[in-house]
């Protein structure tokens, strides 16, 4: 079967009563994940098997292990999700699987198993892209935020502000022209000795830091514009690093470190808002589970007027939730999901179009 990719659009509109259950399927990478979610009902549960412990001793992810542990995880997950949602296949409106960006191999586990769901149970198949599904993930909380929104995307792989006026319509504001934030806490987080995955141990070994020992630099921040780069953070880390002798004086440069970050990400993310006019700034992805980030744009939210969401932590880093939520609002706004299955390690944001709105 061919893996490429099919229209997003369509114009015919699926009737408004539809609100049945869609099951989602997320293997982009190292975590096998399933999830139903109901547009009336909500969440109504979701599974995730981390593969942290399979690639701590190699100090990050191997596609190939990836991909074989995927095939061992997602059947059983299925049953059990579904089992813990109370529902079966024949109450399943539709299946919705992360198509990309992602590990190809990783990604064709997925799709295939959604693929032959769908196929066996005569069910719309929803390919959905991984970043949608992270932009979307606040709207699993309650209050929802309501478009349209600025966005903070940071993750592992990503660090992107977009402009969000609707389902598919994305305007993309600035990006890492090099290291994305995640990848530069872990970097940051190896040359310290802390084991894989990196971030969250260096935000941990942060909190018992002192913030103004190691003071680096807030990168890009003295020019208009909102790209970023971290890539001359990790250099900066590297020439303090004989400094920082002794167990207090790690946990200062790590303080120091993510107060550069976090105080970065903090002065785009007002200057988006200020450019588009929104009065709601939503924060998605893994990065958005660090609890300095969330505390200082709490603080400009409240200084400068504006609404903050944040998705709960678990909701942050990859998860089906946000997919099962994405292929709903794609099956219910107008989506036609027909045409083949498809997978592809890379896929443009830009590249999305809202339901009904011809390329």
């Amino acid at each position: 079967m061919p893996f490429r990719k099919p229209p997003l659009e369509s114009a015919a509109r699926r009737p408004e009563t539809v609100r049945m259950p869609v099951l989602g399927i997320e293997t982009s990478c190292d975590e096998t994940a399933c999830a139903v979610y109901d547009a009336t009902r909500g969440l109504l549960a979701h599974r995730l098997h981390s593969q942290v412990d399979l690639h701590a001793r190699y100090g990050g992810v191997v596609p190939e292990l990836a991909s074989r542990d995927h095939v061992a995880r997602i059947a059983p997950l299925v049953r059990e999700t579904l089992a813990a949602s109370g529902i079966g296949f024949g109450d399943l409106d539709g299946i919705a699987y992360t198509a990309g960006p992602g590990l190809i191999g990783a990604l064709m586990v997925g799709a295939a198993v959604a693929a032959g769901i769908a196929s066996a149970h005569g069910l719309p198949l929803i390919p959905v892209h991984h970043m949608e599904g992270h932009l979307l993930a606040p709207m699993l909380e309650t209050p929802a935020p309501q478009f349209p929104f600025t966005a903070l995307l940071v993750s592992g792989g990503h660090t992107m502000l977009i402009a969000v006026e609707g389902l598919g319509r994305y305007e993309l504001l600035g990006e890492s022209l090099d290291d994305a934030v995640g990848e530069a806490f872990d970097k940051t987080a190896k040359l310290l000795g802390l084991p894989y995955p990196g971030g969250p141990h260096l935000a941990r070994l942060a909190e018992r830091g002192q913030p103004d020992v190691f003071r680096f630099p807030r990168p890009m921040t003295d020019r208009p514009g909102l790209d970023f780069s971290f890539s001359g953070l990790k250099t900066a880390v590297l020439v303090a690093l004989p400094r920082a002798e002794g167990e207090q004086a790690r946990a200062d440069l790590a303080r120091g470190f993510e107060e550069a970050v976090t105080d970065t990400l903090v002065i785009k993310c007002g200057r988006a808002l200020v450019q588009t006019g929104h009065r709601t700034l939503i924060v998605a992805g893994g990065v958005g589970a660090n609890l300095r980030l969330r505390a200082k744009l709490r603080a400009l939210a409240a200084d400068k007027g504006f609404t903050a969401f944040f998705p709960r932590a678990e909701f942050c880093t990859d998860n089906a939730a946000m997919i099962a939520c994405a292929g709903s609002a794609r099956l219910i706004e107008g989506r036609k999901p027909d045409g083949p299955l498809f997978t592809t390690p890379r896929w443009p944001l830009a590249d999305l179009r809202a339901p009904g709105v011809a390329a």
